[in-house]
């Protein structure tokens, strides 16, 4: 990942998340610049992959249940297809699990069942299928898996 810098997504990333979403989601109702910015002014933890100040990568967490039995959710992770394979999107998922761990919180997500390399990714997270939803994206009608990752015990470094 060398030259990759992570730090916070911010409103001005807005737009170009919403450019890689339909770069990335084309079939299935990608995200609008509008929804990223109602996601950060919800106070949702998001993060950014940069390549030369340039946005290159996102994800974004939401508490959805506090303790005793806290659950988080991971709405979103997009990496361009020019900067796949490089460890970015492993990276950004794991700054999203460090703070589901840290508030002790289990999370879900779902991935299209014909994604193959976001399950493989997400199952070496530690995360399992635990569910199906027929028809979850739209208007695609694709299928969905619901994942599953309990919290791990977050430890001094």
């Amino acid at each position: 990942m060398a030259g990759v810098v992570l730090d916070d997504l911010r409103p001005v990333d807005a737009a170009r998340c919403a450019e890689l979403e339909r770069l990335l989601f084309p079939d299935d109702d990608p995200w609008s610049e509008r929804a990223f910015r109602d996601e950060l002014a919800m106070g949702h933890f998001y993060r950014a992959a940069r390549v030369d100040d340039r946005l290159v990568g996102y994800a974004g967490l939401a508490f959805v249940a506090g303790p005793p039995h806290a659950e988080a959710e991971v709405h979103t992770i997009g990496v361009d297809p020019a900067h796949q394979g490089r460890g970015i999107g492993r990276a950004l998922l794991r700054e999203l699990l460090a703070v589901a761990d840290a508030g002790r919180a289990t999370v879900y997500l779902e991935v299209r069942t014909d994604n193959a390399a976001a399950t493989a990714l997400y199952e070496s997270e530690g995360f399992t299928v635990v569910g199906l939803r027929r028809r979850y994206y739209r208007p695609s009608g694709a299928d969905a898996h619901t994942m599953r990752r309990d919290p791990r015990e977050v430890t001094a470094q």
